[in-house]
């Protein structure tokens, strides 16, 4: 008895008519280039394993929810008849690209849960970072699958750090001290995929996709609809040749004969001879030299304008967000202010104790105010002491892409906020502690991580190695910019290498989160260094609350992301109120030199 194979069919191939050549699918809309890359049936990572010689496991099997969505192997590479030992870290979406069986599997609700609908978990990134070090200590060169739709959006995750996890997870590949090589096989999505594609050589399938959020997101945002997901799509320049003209991936590899999910076999066989030439040229690298030129590549990633001084100090200025206390100290509480007995309370309040508070009423939990970057640089900095850095100073965003009124929202976010870009750099004094200092403003577009930023933490280190003064980061903010596309996304591996170099310089590196700090920030420099929360901060963490009750379809824990929460999780260490935040940025920085000191001498 023949057992019938069932194939699943996007609304453009039902028919018969679509003939799958080049010309074909570059009449096909953003949209549907999209919805192709991550076709059910296109190869998944465990189909390329094929390439590879003597695969074994390298992580013990697990029975955490997502932990399958990165497997681990130990396997051999061979070129020209060497063998060269790796290892592979890649993402699997489902378990199997066999549509029929696909469908088969699915039917079992413990399988659907154990695969999560192909978004990887804290479990998933723990996973990774073992792989990282496994890597390091037997020398294996490191090939990463890259195949997501994006990080596991749920309070379980973030209750189990799944932010951190991530950072880790950049951390690890940008410390390396052996070469990394990624492959994008199909769809790579927001910060699930660049988790593991800060690499030393980035290459990708010639149908896959690249993309910060989802154009139904994107479209949702830009449109207040998710309807028009295509028009999103096409502003986002997500497709692989956008790609690959932007600079994000290396070399696109040729789908010769027409899209994956209709001739694996052929591209089993074009990424084999693309890892052969790209695996050849990086086992050459002296190891003394990896680093190095990983330094001297992501130093070239990104894009940005410049401006002259006048027109930087037409814009910059300083603004603040603190009200003005009356003549004896109180502001009008809020409205809406009611006491757990349901009291409804009129009473002024003291600043000055809603300030120790940061900002939020002690009687009901509502925020006041989130201070601006000029409040928070004056909170954290020694009055007058700050300098701004010239080689930051002049940096401002670029509209790459052309995104739909993006040069106007710029202008207007300038204006408003006295800022040029979303961070602002300088050195300065923390009681009298020379420091480089960094800022980033919530109110500039969200403080969303763009490729100004990348830029200037990137400067900033070298400032900070060059003058051997700590760093201190003022974190704030959420995704990467969808704006910039993934241009944006990729600068996110770039801030964790320019951090790395300024602690293997026996520097020290402080990170202070503030409400809110999410997504790219969260996953980029805000899981670096000391990390010290503010009391009583909310949103921290990687998705945003909104998301993930939409995703759920249920509400998420009152005092979920806070300061608090984070507390009860193990993910909030230090602590640190408006009073008493100098005081512990130096004692930060005194304990990671002695701590490096001692090092040192060990």
């Amino acid at each position: 008895m023949s057992t019938i194979t069932k194939h699943y069919y996007l609304p453009f191939e039902k028919g018969g008519k679509f003939n799958y050549s080049p010309e074909a699918i570059d009449q096909l809309t953003e949209y549907e280039k999209y919805k192709l890359s991550f076709h059910p049936e296109r190869p998944k990572y465990l189909d390329y394993l094929t390439i590879f010689s003597n695969v074994e496991p390298c992580c013990e099997p697990s029975e955490d929810i997502g932990a399958c969505l990165i497997q681990t192997y130990r396997a051999e590479f061979k070129i020209d008849g060497t063998v060269h030992p790796v290892m592979l870290i890649g993402q699997q979406t489902g378990p199997t690209s066999n549509y029929s069986e696909l469908i088969e599997t699915m039917k079992d609700q413990e399988e659907v849960r154990r695969w999560n609908h192909g978004m990887p978990t804290p479990a998933s990134y723990e996973r990774a970072v073992r792989a990282i070090k496994m890597a390091n200590e037997e020398n294996r060169l490191i090939i990463v699958f890259v195949d997501t739709p994006g990080a596991d959006p749920t309070e379980e995750s973030e209750a189990g750090g799944i932010a951190w996890r991530i950072g880790e997870t950049m951390q690890g590949l940008v410390e390396s001290s052996v070469p990394t090589l990624a492959v994008i096989i199909n769809r790579a999505c927001s910060g699930g995929a660049i988790s593991l594609t800060g690499c030393d050589v980035v290459i990708a399938m010639e149908y896959f996709t690249y993309l910060v959020i989802t154009p139904e997101a994107c479209s949702s945002i830009l449109f207040h609809t998710r309807s028009r997901a295509n028009e999103a799509a096409e502003a986002s320049r997500i497709t692989s040749k956008e790609g690959f003209e932007l600079g994000i991936v290396d070399e696109l590899i040729p789908e010769h004969d027409g899209p994956a999910h209709r001739f694996p076999q052929m591209a089993v066989l074009s990424l084999q001879k693309s890892l052969e030439k790209h695996v050849g040229k990086l086992i050459k690298i002296p190891s003394e030299d990896i680093f190095f030129r990983r330094i001297e590549r992501w130093s070239n990633i990104g894009h940005w304008d410049t401006e002259d001084e006048e027109t930087i100090q037409s814009i910059q200025r300083k603004t603040s967000r603190l009200p003005s206390p009356s003549s004896s100290g109180f502001i009008h509480r809020h409205k809406g202010c009611y006491s757990e007995k349901n009291i409804h309370r009129y009473d002024p309040v003291s600043f000055e104790k809603l300030k120790a508070n940061n900002y939020v009423c002690d009687t009901c939990g509502y925020r006041y105010l989130r201070p601006s970057a000029w409040d928070y640089l004056d909170l954290i900095l020694d009055d007058g002491s700050f300098l701004e850095h010239e080689e930051t100073r002049y940096i401002v965003d670029k509209d790459i892409l052309e995104f739909p009124g993006y040069k106007t929202k710029l202008l207007e976010t300038q204006k408003v906020r006295g800022l040029v870009t979303a961070m602002i750099t300088g050195d300065g004094t923390v009681l009298g502690e020379p420091v480089v200092y960094c800022g980033a403003g919530f109110g500039f577009l969200g403080g969303s991580f763009c490729m100004t930023t990348g830029e200037k933490i990137w400067r900033s280190a070298e400032i900070a190695i060059k003058e051997n003064r700590p760093m201190v980061l003022k974190a704030a903010g959420g995704g990467a910019r969808m704006h910039e596309g993934c241009s944006s996304m990729v600068s996110i591996p770039k801030a964790h290498l320019a951090l790395t170099r300024v602690e293997r310089a026996g520097i020290p590196v402080i990170t202070i989160i503030t409400d809110p700090t999410l997504g790219g920030v969260a996953i980029g420099y805000g899981s670096r260094g000391t990390r010290l929360f503010e009391i009583n901060a909310g949103n921290i963490g990687f998705s945003g609350r909104r998301v993930i009750e939409q995703y759920t379809g249920h509400k998420t824990s009152k005092d979920f992301q806070t300061t608090d929460w984070l507390m009860k999780h193990g993910h909030a260490k230090h602590v640190v109120t408006p009073v008493n935040i100098q005081n512990k940025i130096v004692k930060a920085i005194h304990r990671l030199r002695q701590r490096y000191e001692t090092s040192q001498h060990v």
